[in-house]
């Protein structure tokens, strides 16, 4: 191979949004006589991460989906309760499984080349894109880049933002205690310490479940305090004295209305959690993505600017506010949700999160909301 190899499309990353984008097009028959390179650090043949959604009916990934549940159990300081949430199921996807769906369709196809390489920078130079890696140099006419940075983010101080951190042990236990028919969406009942902390747990048998310590919060903590959290959850919440570590995960997503914009151009787009994909006011990003594929394949399409597509709306400015009250009053966070939980079904609250309510039925849910801090971050955004 040259110095610098061409393709038609490069892809950066082969997480959720990479890997979504080169299925994608592997399926449109447009892209069929086009090459497309796709590159990670990584051979994704491990179980890195866990991917959870909620979703009505069947779904595009339901061949790989691990677990589902047909109820939740939501938990705060003054008011806890289990819900069935039909016509919506939490799912639950594992890494491995879907790196191995997608690379399977990626194996039929001969325009589609993956390498396991470093990215080291990334350039539009005006006629295409260089991508330049550890061992050679890329160009392509247009790149998708899915690699994010935090600095991205924080070079500003017009928009928050919070990061949803979190560690999480897949466990596995000497007799039964959990409820493998309900997955715990969020238990405040823990010390929030000034935070919005919470823990999460996904049970796939009375046995076995993800328990998942999560904050919503500007700064990290230091490895052992997430781990503690989770052992005296087991031991103080859960009565779990004696359990195995089976497997880990740790991650962080940003949680800002920084648009991204700027990052872009018109021949590099970022995409994913690097191109604010992530939901701002929860971090969930893999329903948001498999929403937004589809939207980014049809403008490649119309061989447009990629920095001409935005995808800003008007719960881009509902999760700004929400951002606003979080940063200002991070402790504040429980009471949010447990008013929101209290107060409105989950069947709302899933929709709205979905960004597909109405405005009658934003007002519905906004209403539930504790209306100090909203109105205080509204008059403060306004003026």
């Amino acid at each position: 191979m040259n110095k610098s190899s061409h393709y038609d499309y490069i892809i950066i990353g082969a997480g959720a949004a990479g890997l979504m984008l080169a299925d994608a097009m592997l399926k449109d028959d447009f892209f069929s006589g086009k090459s497309i390179l796709l590159l990670d650090k990584d051979s994704k043949q491990t179980n890195d991460r866990t991917w959870c959604y909620w979703e009505k009916g069947v779904g595009q990934f339901d061949a790989i989906v691990h677990k589902k549940w047909n109820a939740i159990y939501f938990s705060g300081k003054k008011f806890s309760k289990r819900y069935a949430i039909h016509p919506y199921t939490y799912k639950m996807i594992r890494g491995i499984d879907f790196y191995n769906f997608v690379f399977e369709n990626i194996k039929v196809h001969q325009n589609l080349y993956f390498k396991q390489t470093k990215v080291t920078d990334v350039i539009d130079i005006g006629e295409g894109v260089k991508v330049v890696t550890a061992n050679e140099n890329y160009i392509a006419g247009k790149v998708f880049n899915s690699v994010f940075d935090y600095g991205m983010a924080t070079h500003q101080n017009k928009y928050p933002v919070l990061q949803q951190h979190f560690v999480g042990w897949f466990v596995k236990t000497q007799k039964s205690v959990f409820d493998p028919a309900q997955a715990t969406y969020m238990d405040f009942s823990i010390p929030q310490k000034n935070n919005t902390r919470f823990m999460y747990v996904l049970p796939t048998s009375e046995t076995e479940a993800l328990v998942e310590y999560t904050l919503f919060s500007e700064n990290l903590l230091q490895k052992d305090e997430y781990e503690n959290a989770i052992k005296d959850y087991l031991k103080k919440d859960l009565a779990c004295f004696d359990y195995e570590i089976v497997e880990t995960e740790i991650g962080s997503i940003p949680m800002t209305c920084y648009d991204f914009q700027e990052h872009h151009t018109k021949n590099l787009r970022y995409i994913g959690t690097a191109g604010g994909w992530a939901k701002p006011s929860t971090g969930y990003t893999f329903a948001s993505t498999a929403r937004k594929i589809p939207v980014l394949l049809e403008h490649i399409k119309t061989e447009k600017p990629l920095d001409n597509l935005s995808f800003k709306n008007r719960f881009w400015r509902y999760d700004l506010l929400f951002l606003d009250v979080l940063y200002k009053d991070n402790a504040n966070g429980h009471n949010i949700f447990e008013s929101l939980f209290k107060n409105r079904h989950p069947q709302l609250i899933f929709k709205f999160l979905d960004e597909r309510t109405s405005i009658w039925e934003d007002i519905k849910y906004i209403w539930a909301c504790p209306k100090k801090p909203f109105i205080k971050a509204l008059l403060s955004r306004l003026f």
